[in-house]
């Protein structure tokens, strides 16, 4: 799924309607955070997975 300049300003400017500018730097925070917790989470699913190496 590829998304080019246009969709992304398109996307960009609907959620500026919607939330109003001073809740997007917020959600955008929480985005990251969530995604971050995502990420680490799956990092050591995978290390527990494999088997240990000695």
């Amino acid at each position: 799924m590829n998304l080019g300049f246009g969709e992304l300003v398109l996307i960009l400017f609907i959620a500026l309607l919607l939330f109003g500018s001073k809740k997007l730097p917020e959600l955008g925070r929480a985005t990251g955070k969530s995604l971050k917790e995502f990420k680490d989470a799956t990092r050591d699913m995978i290390e527990e997975d494999q088997p240990a190496d000695k």
